[in-house]
């Protein structure tokens, strides 16, 4: 890769390790699936205007919709409301690597091969040992749901790699588009219309600037960019890229929301991310770079 497509790759993995620093700060004053309602509607709006149709069957778009948008987003969002921190969060999401691995042999007989298994649960290993610190002074149930967060991501890449939308950027717009609407109903009825419309209410500057760095920056530039590496470049040498946005996540955590690192925690990182890597790298080699699942945070 030439050098100035290398920094594009550490920018967008910083910028998504960043996002869930932002996220992490916008829950403060937004109920969580009402703000990840609003982020799907900055994202779609007004970019749906200037980006083709998705060129796919709108089912695949309802499908992602509903695993990506609606479930990942929202179980993520619950669960870091509920206290999961950012930098943990960044790190336990990217176990959708072996959660899709998993359900691609399932759906799509793609059968994984012994060094994928190894690192799968090399990466399991991991989780487990952070849930186990995590747990000690926190709600076990913050972890669980950004697990489920993951695995509902599992899903969602497997549809897409299933529908292979030939335009990346305009197929996330619209399914942004589908996801906002579902999202804004669970939030009027699970977290009430009187708690929503206190937070719209009592919006600033922090806050849309929040929604746009989530919406913008974190889900239109860096999914247009990471599309653009892809079309360049053989994914084996673009896909290991995502393996630093848990990193640049946990740090961002670190530094600026003086999340703990505790030797535990920092143990069980490093085999989730030696795991992951060990099941990326293989997958990455395989030769259709459009079937790849972009780490979308």
């Amino acid at each position: 890769m030439k050098p100035r497509h290398v920094a594009l790759a550490v920018l967008v993995a910083t910028i998504w390790g960043v996002n869930f620093v932002v996220i992490k700060v916008g829950l403060r004053d937004f109920p969580p699936l009402l703000f990840s309602a609003l982020r799907f509607l900055a994202a779609a709006v007004p970019a749906i205007f200037f980006v083709g149709p998705p060129r796919v069957a709108w089912r695949w778009v309802l499908a992602v919709a509903l695993f990506l948008g609606v479930a990942k987003f929202g179980l993520l969002f619950i669960g870091m409301d509920a206290g999961m921190p950012a930098g943990l969060s960044s790190l336990v999401l990217q176990s959708q690597v072996f959660f899709t691995i998993l359900f691609a042999a399932v759906v799509l007989r793609e059968r994984p091969r012994p060094a994928q298994l190894a690192g799968m649960a090399v990466a399991a290993a991991g989780v487990v040992l952070i849930a186990v610190d995590y747990g000690v002074g926190s709600p076990i149930s913050a972890l669980l749901l950004v697990i489920a967060a993951a695995a509902a991501w599992g899903v969602s890449n497997v549809v897409t790699r299933y529908a292979q939308p030939p335009d990346a950027l305009s197929f996330i717009v619209w399914v942004s588009a589908v996801a906002a609407l579902p999202l804004f109903a669970l939030s009027l009825l699970v977290e009430g219309p009187a708690a929503d419309l206190a937070a719209l209410r009592g919006m600033d500057v922090g806050n849309v600037a929040a929604i746009g760095f989530i919406a913008w920056v974190s889900t239109l530039l860096g999914f247009g960019l990471w599309g653009f590496l892809l079309r360049e470049h053989d994914a084996g040498a673009v896909v290991p890229f995502a393996l630093l946005v848990p990193v640049a996540g946990m740090l961002s955590g670190w530094l600026l929301l003086d999340e703990p690192l505790t030797p535990v925690r920092l143990a069980g990182a490093a085999l989730i991310v030696a795991g992951m890597a060990a099941a990326t790298v293989i997958r990455a080699r395989q030769p259709a770079p459009v079937d790849q699942p972009v780490p979308v945070s």
